[in-house]
């Protein structure tokens, strides 16, 4: 299911091709996430002529609204929202942790190196979510109802979500759990993701009608070298009834700074037959980072998310639309750009439509952003097929980050 193509000499970066019933993935690549079934204020076509190759999606969130049960009905994930290519689903492990404690910036760096007790709850916040060796018991974030996820009833899920690449249900910790904790975490997500395998096989075997889903394990253990690395070997290694993983995740709390020593950690130790997806990453200097480090797909909410704040992204740095100057700027957001918002639009309309509140703001700036991105990661992978991986590297982070401005050429 995964093919591995080529290498690039003293990393461990590489390229391949993840093959699904509904087409492939040339790797490295980024995949934009469609939380509830939808990149905000776009159009699965537009997101499709950007060049995304697929798709992710929220287990925990379409579960809620408008139900699994209705996304299965409708033929699937890739049905329901008009998209024809590849989709991914997460367990919902992610948003149980986040919500449920109330750090919604839980993973971010500014709480590296502090302490709390691992029952902490954000100021002013009530816990949502309580964890037990069987699963975890949360509160919806819409409403309040009780609600019981386990790995059986996360794959059921995600079976009926039918996403071509699932994930095993973890249990996601926070740089600020103590060690102990972390160790207890560990092997809880490791008796977790066997339950997955079994559950996964047997729900295979009974809708043997629908497309293989492939089945991804989630390597967790915080900053932790010895965590990190039996992570990888257990999961790696790990067969139930003859069900092994497909490929993994790797999640959980990572500072910025050890993030390619940590993606490093992992890759040493999983199988090279399998893909990687590295969990909620998007910026220039991290895709380079964990490609040299051995991942080879990313998603993450950052291009949408920032693109409704008014904020750009180009090769010479962010900039925010908003500003004065753009008031009477009649080109278009980054010169050169192919995509459909720098063809069609100027700055000067953007802007407009920012200062006017109008919700077509937040679709061409979308468009722009995700097209950037997916674009910049369909580059590096280009340039380690061509030979000229880093000098295409130095170029790229010098100018994004060298401090010519974001109107630069």
């Amino acid at each position: 299911m995964f093919s591995l193509e080529s290498r690039l000499d003293g990393t461990l970066a590489r390229t391949g091709t993840i093959h699904t019933p509904h087409g492939t993935i040339h790797t490295p690549a980024f995949i934009p996430v469609g939380t509830k079934a939808t990149v905000k204020s776009t159009l699965p076509e537009s997101v499709k002529d950007l060049g995304a190759q697929a798709v992710l999606s929220n287990a925990y969130h379409l579960y809620l609204q408008p139900g699994s049960d209705v996304v299965d009905e409708a033929g699937g994930l890739g049905a329901f929202m008009n998209w024809d290519g590849p989709t991914y689903t997460d367990s919902g492990g992610f948003q149980v942790m986040s919500l449920g404690s109330g750090f919604k910036k839980v993973l971010s760096d500014e709480f590296s190196g502090k302490t709390v007790a691992d029952d902490a709850v954000a100021p002013g916040k009530e816990r949502l979510a309580n964890v037990d060796d069987d699963g975890v018991w949360f509160r919806s974030h819409l409403n309040g109802d009780k609600h019981r996820f386990t790995p059986e009833i996360s794959m059921r899920i995600q079976h009926e979500l039918g996403a071509d690449i699932i994930f095993a249900f973890d249990e996601l910790t926070t740089l600020m759990n103590t060690r102990p904790y972390q160790e207890e975490a560990l092997e809880r997500t490791r008796l977790w993701a066997q339950r997955c395998l079994a559950e996964h096989k047997r729900l295979t075997e009974a809708r043997a009608g629908k497309p293989y889903q492939q089945l991804f394990g989630v390597i967790q253990g915080a900053q932790y070298e010895d965590l990190r690395r039996k992570a990888a070997r257990d999961l790696g290694s790990m067969e139930v009834d003859g069900q092994r993983f497909d490929g993994f995740g790797i999640g959980g709390a990572l500072e910025k700074e050890n993030l390619s020593t940590i993606t490093a950690w992992v890759s040493e130790e999983l199988p090279e037959d399998r893909a990687r997806h590295m969990l909620g990453i998007s910026e220039p200097d991290d895709f380079f980072a964990c490609i040299e480090s051995g991942a080879d797909t990313f998603d993450c909410v950052n291009p949408s998310r920032v693109a409704r704040n008014a904020a750009i992204y180009a090769p010479t740095g962010r900039f925010n639309i908003t500003r004065a100057e753009f008031k009477r700027d009649f080109g278009p957001l980054v010169e050169g750009c192919t995509c459909y918002t720098c063809q069609n639009y100027t700055r000067a309309y953007i802007h407009h439509l920012f200062k006017a509140k109008e919700m077509l703001s937040a679709t061409l700036c979308t468009i722009h952003n995700e097209h950037f991105t997916v674009h910049l990661v369909d580059q590096i992978r280009a340039s380690i097929v061509e030979g000229t991986y880093w000098e295409f590297k130095a170029d790229t982070l010098g100018r994004f980050y060298g401090g010519a401005g974001p109107l630069a050429k």
